[in-house]
């Protein structure tokens, strides 16, 4: 993993994100109603805690594999993804291990998680905990776990 760095994402990062949640293959079919308009901006950027994981090597030729976004004053995990290309190989464990880094020094005691249904494994095998489950609301037809890592 020591050709992966992570980084403070910035404005310029914009549409790489934007693209990468957008053209997730976990947001087929009966999801893709979540992602199909959704937009990273920059001021998103600008105001909350975005870090993104870049390959330095030359596979990863510093591309984008992946991205969290922490809401602090919510103490939620607001976005966590990782290119399709790209899983498999740990970012996302790293991503996880670097969030609950920054959330601890931000004073968090936890942080609060409301998955995507088939994202819920990767989590709890991260070390979230469920904590109960969302229930349907807005474009979202579906429950949606909901779990929490401790920080503190």
């Amino acid at each position: 993993m020591s050709d992966i760095t992570i980084r403070r994402a910035t404005a310029d990062d914009s549409r790489r994100l934007t693209r990468l949640v957008r053209g997730s293959r976990a947001y087929r079919g009966d999801y893709a109603a979540m992602v199909e308009a959704y937009q990273v901006g920059g001021p998103y950027i600008e105001h909350h805690p975005v870090f993104v994981a870049v390959g330095d090597s030359e596979k990863g030729g510093g591309k984008v594999l992946g991205f969290y976004a922490l809401l602090v004053d919510e103490a939620e995990l607001d976005l966590a993804f990782v290119a399709d290309g790209a899983q498999g190989l740990g970012i996302g464990r790293l991503l996880m291990e670097h969030m609950t880094g920054q959330a601890k020094d931000a004073g968090l005691g936890s942080v609060r998680v409301v998955a995507h249904p088939p994202a819920e494994e990767f989590y709890l095998r991260t070390g979230a905990v469920r904590t109960g489950t969302v229930p349907p609301s807005g474009r979202i037809h579906w429950e949606r776990p909901e779990l929490r890592y401790d920080v503190a």
